[in-house]
C-alpha cells in the first residue's frame, strides 16, 4: 500500500469521491501544511494554523496508480481559484499537491505542466506542490462524512452533485458495489 495527500478543497466533499476509487483502501480527513501542531477544525477554519483541509489516500498502486489518482484530484476541483473551492474561501481550502516521494514529486509536476500546456483551463492553474510535512487526521466527526450524513441539505446541495459527476465521468474506476 502506498499513500497520497491532497488538499482540494473541503474534504467532506473530496473525501466522498476518493473513497469510491477503486483500488483505494482507506481514505482519512485531516490537516496538512501549517504550523499548529495537532489543529482543530476550528482552528483550521479560522485560517490562522497555515493547514490546508486535505486528504490522506492508503491505496494500492498495483490497482490505481498515482498518476489516476492525480487524474481525480484535477479533474475534481477548480485548481485555478487562488484558496477558493466554490463558497468555500481561504487558506485551508488551498489547491495543494503535498508529496510522499521525489516520483509524486515529479508526476504531480509533470501532470501540472501537460494541464498548463493542454490549455484545459483559461486561468492559470494555482496548485501548490509541496513535500508533506506532517499530517493530522481531522476529529472523528468529520471520517466518512457524506456517508453517514448524506441525508443533510448541505450534502444533498453541494457534496452529491460533485459525486454525481465523478461517478459519470470516472464510471471505470469506481468500486462495483
Amino acid at each position: 500500500m502506498e499513500k497520497a495527500t491532497f488538499g482540494n478543497g473541503c474534504f467532506w466533499c473530496t473525501e466522498a469521491v476518493f473513497q469510491d476509487l477503486n483500488g483505494v483502501e482507506k481514505v482519512v480527513s485531516g490537516y496538512a501544511g501549517g504550523h499548529v501542531e495537532n489543529p482543530t477544525y476550528k482552528q483550521v477554519c479560522a485560517g490562522t494554523t497555515g493547514h490546508a483541509e486535505v486528504l490522506q489516500i492508503t491505496y494500492d498502486p498495483e490497482i490505481i496508480s498515482y498518476q489516476e489518482l492525480l487524474e481525480v484530484f484535477w479533474n475534481t476541483h477548480d485548481p485555478t481559484t487562488l484558496n477558493r473551492q466554490g463558497n468555500d474561501v481561504g487558506t485551508q481550502y488551498r489547491s495543494v499537491v503535498f508529496y510522499h516521494n521525489e516520483e509524486q514529486r515529479q508526476l504531480a509536476e509533470k501532470y501540472k505542466q501537460q494541464l498548463e500546456e493542454s490549455g484545459t483551463f483559461k486561468d492559470p492553474i494555482v496548485t501548490l506542490i509541496e513535500p508533506l510535512p506532517e499530517f493530522y487526521p481531522a476529529e472523528d466527526y468529520h471520517q466518512n462524512y457524506f456517508k453517514t450524513h448524506g441525508h443533510e441539505p448541505y450534502c444533498s446541495f453541494v457534496i452529491r452533485p460533485k459525486v454525481d459527476k465523478f461517478r459519470k465521468s470516472f464510471s471505470d474506476k469506481i468500486k462495483s458495489s
